[in-house]
């Protein structure tokens, strides 16, 4: 599996950046996880909009949907012009009334997830845990043969992430505070408690993301890096990471 950061800001995108958006290509499909605001112009950069195969949603606070509805728009123009022949998928939880605005005419179809459901996209198994966040949210984990990888999405730390994060290839885990900002942001995690979980779980290699606007991210991988020994990334400094 191919995974390519496209948006990694908490909140709103600063100059040129993107919140929350994250591409994974499996050799069958292209499938994009979270769509948050900016990642249409950034994600053109690297593949045409209608080369996306389906979108899975965490959740809907606008830092992790707000481009899902000109989505819809560049779908439905591309179906007119004859560019996408199927339609796009968008996976997300009927916890709220928002899974109602995922289907758009012929272009979209949302499709309902659930902690613990399973969905198969091409070659890639993708499993969910509800997690702690004020607006209901769902962690995702994405299994290929051997090979994992654990989003956490919005949450705050609860004990059964630790299970269904287990022996992830890569851990991207919000990191939303530094850790003298701990409880500051409901439903949110410290860098300390990302490292913590990296530890705890064995991850092999641990990728901090939905940043904040505030501080010095190096230190958030040295907070992370006092409780896990692997290899630490911020989302601002990568491109692309190859599992398996």
């Amino acid at each position: 599996m191919l995974l390519t950061v496209v948006g990694f800001w908490g909140a709103y995108p600063e100059e040129n950046g993107a919140t929350s958006g994250y591409l994974l290509e499996d050799g069958e499909k292209i499938v994009l996880i979270d769509c948050g605001s900016a990642v249409l112009s950034k994600i053109q950069n690297l593949i045409e909009l209608r080369e996306i195969d389906a979108v899975v949603l965490s959740h809907y606070h606008a830092d992790h949907i707000a481009d899902i509805k000109c989505l819809q728009y560049a779908a439905s123009i591309d179906m007119i012009l004859g560019k996408r022949r199927n339609t796009l998928q968008i996976y997300g939880h009927k916890y709220t009334e928002d899974f109602d605005e995922l289907s758009y005419l012929d272009a979209t179809e949302g499709i309902p997830i659930r902690e613990e459901s399973t969905v198969k996209i091409g070659s890639m198994n993708f499993t969910f845990s509800r997690t702690v966040h004020p607006d209901p949210s769902l962690a995702i984990r994405v299994q290929k043969g051997n090979s994992t990888i654990v989003y956490t999405g919005d949450t705050a730390w609860y004990e059964d992430l630790v299970n269904f994060s287990m022996y992830a290839d890569l851990l991207i885990c919000e990191s939303s505070l530094y850790n003298a900002n701990a409880g500051a942001v409901e439903g949110h995690m410290t860098a300390g408690e990302a490292g913590k979980l990296a530890k705890m779980t064995q991850a092999r290699r641990l990728l901090l993301t939905h940043l904040p606007h505030f501080g010095n991210h190096e230190q958030l991988i040295e907070e992370a890096a006092e409780n896990y020994s692997g290899p630490i990334d911020l989302a601002s400094q990568i491109t692309s990471l190859k599992i398996g």
